[in-house]
């Protein structure tokens, strides 16, 4: 009996040893992960989370640091509220065509090609970089192709004898248009994954169950994709609404949109007051971002149920 203790001493301590060895490199572990994402939540509070805060504080400050509500008195103007009005409605409709015309080239994608087909991975590469082609050189690009000299305006000219409107680009449809050049490439970046995780086996189990086309898409399909539709049309809604850098080269004058608005408040050297309420706008369109953001997060976490 004595003997059996003494001889269990030793395996004893080695699994002590062991368990200690296991945790403590455990504890590295934790250490390193903790590590690598200091540098990202750094970088979310430098550029993130403080010109947040800073906005929120300076919606309700006076130039001297006072308290005040007068900065939001200024949101029921009617300038204000048709600039919202305005950003809505050019972010509803980029967001409806972009969804649309990019979740049928997702499916067609998916039907069409191999998943590692030539094919497939040249539209992805294509579409990563035109849904990151924005600002001032899209606004270029578009006036120098169907501008009043630009090179498509004159071919239509010389081959059809029309003359393109050339107060179209600076119209709301033109707006709207050239906010499609990176909406539809942004929705099928977005969206393929999803288009492409529907099994052919799923299509199959309905048919053998009595099931047609119709009941394929109406009970399967669209249950499944609908959530992530919904996803990516509130993410292409929130990429419209905050875009800046286009609609400010194509509309210098005129502040239309809230982001216009935002630029020519914090531009105005006559009344002091209008760098608060650029601040207020832009307070408010976090808001809004934020509500849309937690719409797509509650979309996301019922997508997910399929999963």
């Amino acid at each position: 009996m004595t003997a059996a203790i003494v001889s269990s001493a030793p395996a004893t301590g080695k699994g002590a040893a062991r368990s200690a060895t296991s945790a403590l490199a455990k504890h590295r572990q934790e250490l390193s992960t903790v590590a690598v994402t200091i540098p990202f939540f750094a970088y979310t509070a430098c550029f993130l989370l403080a010109p947040t805060i800073i906005v929120i504080i300076g919606a309700f400050q006076t130039r001297d640091g006072g308290f005040t509500l007068a900065n939001f008195a200024k949101l029921a103007e009617p300038n204000t509220i048709s600039a919202f009005v305005t950003s809505i409605l050019v972010s509803i409709a980029s967001s409806v065509i972009g969804a649309i015309v990019g979740g049928l080239a997702s499916y067609a994608l998916v039907i069409g090609t191999k998943p590692n087909g030539l094919l497939r991975r040249m539209v992805s590469a294509i579409s990563s970089v035109l849904a990151q082609f924005g600002g001032v050189m899209l606004a270029f690009a578009f006036i120098a192709t169907i501008g009043i000299n630009g090179i498509g305006t004159m071919l239509i000219k010389a081959v059809t004898g029309l003359t393109v409107n050339p107060n179209w680009l600076s119209s709301l449809p033109g707006l709207i248009t050239i906010y499609c050049y990176f909406q539809i490439p942004l929705m099928i970046i977005i969206f393929l994954p999803a288009v492409d995780s529907i099994r052919p086996q799923w299509r199959e189990a309905c048919e053998s169950l009595g099931g047609n086309t119709w009941d394929y898409w109406t009970r399967v399909a669209l249950p499944i994709l609908a959530p992530r539709f919904i996803s990516a049309f509130l993410l292409l809604f929130a990429s419209a609404f905050s875009a800046y850098a286009t609609a400010a080269a194509l509309f210098s004058q005129r502040s239309i949109l809230v982001p216009l608005m935002i630029q020519g408040a914090m531009r105005n050297e006559m009344d002091p007051s209008q760098q608060g309420f650029a601040q207020v706008l832009a307070f408010a369109m976090i808001i809004v971002v934020a509500i849309v953001m937690m719409l797509s997060h509650a979309v996301e976490k019922r997508a997910g149920r399929w999963q």
